[in-house]
């Protein structure tokens, strides 16, 4: 039987619109000519698709420049269908930290002010790791939050350390301090947080120690996508008691198997401490 399907299909030509917004020089936005011109196509034609996906909220138009660009809905498509993907590929890489330190291990990314988790791998004891998966935690005293803003700018993080600033002067304590911990940590500041972003940068990945939780200590490293921007975090924490002595060594074996992944996404080649800003 012949292929039903035909290249004048109305899905098929309204991709193709989406496909030519996503051209570089759509980057600022494309009039309805310009836009037909790239697909070959009548511009009446083209102005009613256009109408309809910004309908959808697959694409955007600006009222003053009449430009139309990518919607908030094909972007919420592709942050989900990546996210997805990330969690699927990430998983033999996260059993490899699991293995080689003994911890849970989590796949971590930055939504808004928080630090989402998106997919663990537990170890034998599985200490903290049940209900961890889609949990958000604030990025100001975490490991993983450092680790997934190391390469912005100051301007940057000053930016959204005004839109999202923190809740409390002081670190969030989920349990009870434990017996012998006196150490409590100073007030996350906006310096502060400068400096510890900086570490990463210098190190290639990001330790704390009793800073989100009494008793807590953790390490997580950035793993890039195939453009060289960071897309999620490895994260791993566990008590101070069996981890503190050894943070070091677990940040720099955490690193290594984030730089496998990101191999495998496709990132290019980076030399530790280049620091090249978003």
């Amino acid at each position: 039987m012949a292929d039903q399907r035909t290249y004048g299909s109305g899905l098929i030509r309204d991709v193709e619109l989406l496909e030519v917004l996503a051209r570089p020089e759509a980057a600022a936005g494309l009039g309805v000519s310009r836009i037909a011109e790239l697909a070959g196509r009548d511009k009446a034609q083209v102005s009613r698709a256009l109408a309809t996906l910004a309908d959808a909220g697959l694409v955007s138009r600006d009222e003053d420049t009449k430009a139309y660009r990518p919607g908030w809905r094909l972007f919420a498509l592709a942050t989900n269908s990546m996210e997805s993907q990330l969690a699927h590929v990430s998983g033999p890489y996260l059993r490899k930290v699991v293995a080689g330190l003994n911890e849970t291990t989590h796949l971590c990314v930055l939504r808004g002010s928080h630090v989402l988790t998106l997919h663990s791998e537990l170890a034998t004891h599985a200490f903290r790791g049940i209900g961890w998966e889609g949990t958000s935690v604030d990025p100001y005293n975490t490991s993983a939050g450092r680790a997934l803003m190391s390469e912005w700018d100051r301007e940057a993080i000053t930016r959204w350390w005004d839109q999202f600033p923190p809740e409390r002067s002081t670190p969030p304590r989920a349990t009870a301090i434990p017996v012998g911990v006196e150490s409590v940590p100073a007030p996350m500041t906006l310096e502060l947080f400068l400096e510890r972003v900086s570490d990463v940068r210098k190190y290639g990945y990001a330790s704390v120690d009793e800073e989100f939780e009494a008793g807590l200590v953790g390490v997580s490293a950035p793993v890039y996508g195939f453009r060289g921007d960071i897309v999620a975090a490895f994260n791993v924490s566990a008590p101070k008691q069996r981890l503190g002595a050894h943070l070091r060594a677990a940040g720099e074996f955490t690193r290594s198997i984030a730089d496998q992944l990101s191999l495998t996404l496709g990132a290019p080649m980076r030399k530790r401490g280049e620091f090249k800003p978003a």
